[in-house]
């Protein structure tokens, strides 16, 4: 057999049969990607080449942001930020139909936009929020399922990790993917909010929040300017061109630190926990990054990359078809894979493809953030889904039926974002950055 066939044939079917059995996502990329490497160049050469590609994948500069991005998000989590936000949101959402469930999709963005992670997003608010949700007589399945479905929202918004492993992959500027997530982001928040409000407009005996007064809800947004402050300096930094993604990273740790000092949430001792929680976290990330770059060493030679292009050019040429196609395959392979490996696996497989019909790599971008965030809260991997409905105290299959209207709802948004490039491209263009 052809060697670079053999090798492509060893990396799929070795990914395949190790995710089968359980094996985790980095370890089945590893030793599939080794044993490929083994065919391509034998047993001395590929061992050395392949510890090279590690090191060759995790030695960026712009990828130290991943680790201090992370950083900031378990003290932001740890750090009384939660709560001040769940409050804000309160005001901003006011008196619209079901507002506590309202206020649960407004503080997910929030807080997911300020932390960067939708899981923690969907741990600190849907803990806060539940029981309050449950005493005004909501659903639970609903409740559950609202948290979890809006909690990805801040996975867009930026800062976001997963953007910053697409720009790694894709060359592509971090600046400008940043600025491209506020639109699909906000619109992924909107959707939720509209199908919380058809649910309430047929629940007539759900309460309405109190409306605060002004001097109240002054004072309550005020509390929470400190938090929002941080996307301010962080994303105001780079575009102003003050600093690079990476040291901003650096300083939205020291500005979480000082600001959770100041609410004395944390101290010193709960530093170390702190400290190795974030590390596990990073550890997890950088060994993916470095045993995928080993991955696309192996596509690369193997000509999987263009083969799948012309696999799916046999099966048709029209532009929105194929676009339908990818969103289909990100969709399904989000139910199974956690984003930061399909990022890395599938982006080189697909740019190429997006890219010969003019999509620009920004808008692709977009695309696969937004297919594969709604994979977070798709069985059976979801990792949303399963902390949602571990903080409600269900099981899956409880919040699973209230959850479909969302998906659908996601879906259609998916569809808005991938044929209308406008919505991602508009905020960069029009700031400069592509």
């Amino acid at each position: 057999m052809d060697p670079a066939a053999l090798a492509g044939l060893l990396l799929l079917g070795g990914i395949a049969l190790l995710l089968v059995i359980g094996a985790p996502v980095s370890v089945a990329v590893g030793l599939s990607s080794l044993a490929a490497m083994f065919v391509i160049l034998g047993t001395e050469d590929g061992v050395l080449t392949s510890a090279q590609q590690i090191f060759r994948g995790i030695n960026s500069f712009p990828l130290l942001a991943i680790p201090f991005f992370v950083l900031a998000g378990v003290i932001m989590n740890n750090g009384g930020i939660a709560l001040r936000l769940i409050n804000a949101a309160k005001v901003l959402v006011g008196r619209a139909p079901g507002s506590l469930a309202q206020t649960n999709v407004a503080a997910n963005a929030l807080f997911g936009s300020v932390s960067g992670s939708g899981v923690a997003a969907a741990a600190a608010v849907g803990s806060t929020m539940g029981p309050l949700q449950a005493e005004e007589r909501y659903d639970r399945g609903f409740a559950a399922a609202t948290n979890i479905a809006s909690a990805p929202s801040g996975m867009l918004i930026p800062p976001s990790n997963l953007m910053i492993v697409y720009s790694l992959v894709s060359g592509t500027s971090i600046a400008a993917l940043f600025v491209a997530g506020y639109l699909p982001g906000i619109a992924w928040a909107l959707v939720c909010m509209a199908i919380v409000h058809l649910y309430a407009r047929k629940r007539p005996e759900l309460k309405v929040t109190e409306r605060p007064g002004l001097a109240r809800a002054l004072r309550t947004l005020l509390e929470a300017v400190p938090s929002l402050l941080l996307v301010v300096v962080v994303i105001g930094g780079i575009l102003a061109g003050f600093f690079t993604p990476t040291e901003a990273s650096c300083i939205a740790v020291l500005y979480a630190l000082l600001l959770s000092f100041l609410y004395r949430a944390i101290g010193v001792r709960q530093l170390p926990g702190i400290l190795m929680e974030a590390t596990r976290t990073t550890a997890v990330v950088m060994f993916l990054i470095g045993v995928s770059t080993i991955m696309g060493f192996v596509l690369s030679f193997a000509r999987i990359p263009q083969l799948v292009a012309s696999g799916m050019f046999g099966l048709t040429r029209n532009p929105v078809l194929l676009l339908l196609l990818i969103a289909v395959v990100l969709l399904v392979v989000g139910c199974f894979m956690d984003p930061t490996p399909a990022v890395l696996i599938f982006t080189p497989i697909f740019l190429p493809i997006v890219e010969s019909f003019g999509i620009h790599p920004v808008h692709f971008g977009m695309m696969i953030v937004f297919a594969l965030s709604i994979g977070t809260i798709t069985p059976p991997v979801g990792p949303i889904l399963f902390v949602g409905a571990k903080i409600a105290g269900l099981g899956i299959e409880d919040v699973l039926r209230r959850l479909l209207p969302y998906f659908a709802a996601l879906t259609a948004v998916l569809i808005v974002v991938i044929f209308t490039p406008g919505l991602s491209l508009w905020l960069p263009t029009l700031l400069g950055l592509l």
